[in-house]
C-alpha cells in the first residue's frame, strides 16, 4: 500500500510544504503582535510616527532640539531655565 508519505520509496517534494506553513503561521502571530499588543505596551508613537500632541511640551520641544543638535548646551541651558520659570517641570518633586 503506498502513502504519501511513502510515495515511490521516499517523502515527495511534497514534505517542504509543512514547514513552510508553519513558517508563514508564526510570522503572522508575530507580525500581528508587533502591530498590535506590543506597540501599545511600550506607548509606541501615535499616528504618523510622532509621539503624540500631549508631548509637546515646551521643555519638551527644547529637549527634542538638543538632542537633534539644533542648539547648543549653553543655549539649551539658559531657554530651560527661562521655561522653568514659566512652565515648570513636572514630576521633578516639589520645587516651586
Amino acid at each position: 500500500m503506498q502513502t504519501l508519505a511513502h510515495w515511490d520509496g521516499g517523502p515527495g517534494p511534497w514534505i517542504l510544504f509543512l514547514p513552510l506553513i508553519w513558517a508563514a503561521v508564526v510570522l503572522g502571530v508575530v507580525t500581528l503582535l508587533r502591530r498590535t499588543v506590543w506597540r501599545s505596551r511600550r506607548g509606541g508613537p501615535g499616528p504618523g510616527g510622532r509621539p503624540s500632541a500631549a508631548d509637546d511640551s515646551p521643555i519638551t520641544l527644547l529637549g527634542r532640539r538638543f538632542a537633534a543638535g539644533d542648539i547648543d548646551e549653553d543655549e539649551y541651558w539658559r531657554r530651560l531655565s527661562v521655561l522653568d520659570e514659566q512652565f515648570g517641570r513636572t514630576g521633578k518633586g516639589g520645587a516651586a
